[in-house]
């Protein structure tokens, strides 16, 4: 199995080996949405290397969130003629309910890969 970057990050796995995984259910899961694993299990790197730090997530989970409302009204506008504003906040509500998990999450994963000194050991 390749360890690359991309494949790495969309699997979440850890930065340090790219094999270890970061959460202990699937990204995609609704149970146990803000649980991060303590450490790698395959090379024992911290996931949590101070307190609060996925504190910093929220910026990105923050984007995200943004960027799908963004893309949600965009979308609607050219689907639609006259829309209404039930259909805005109907996809927008959906469309989050839906998202959460890999918004969540997958901002915790690029937060660690961003601001975290775990560097790739490639052994």
């Amino acid at each position: 199995m390749s360890k690359s970057l991309g494949r790495a990050i969309v699997g979440a796995k850890c930065p340090k080996c790219r094999e270890g995984k970061l959460y202990s259910v699937n990204v995609l899961s609704y149970r146990k949405l803000t649980e991060v694993n303590k450490s790698c299990k395959v090379c024992a790197a911290n996931f949590h290397p101070e307190p609060d730090f996925y504190y910093g997530a929220m910026y990105i989970s923050y984007a995200f969130s943004v960027a799908l409302v963004i893309t949600s009204l965009t979308t609607i506008n050219l689907l639609v003629d006259v829309p209404k504003f039930w259909m805005y906040m109907t996809m927008v509500v959906v469309l989050n309910i839906v998202l959460l998990p890999a918004m969540l999450r997958y901002s915790k994963v690029l937060y660690l890969y961003g601001m975290s000194r775990l560097k790739y050991r490639g052994y």
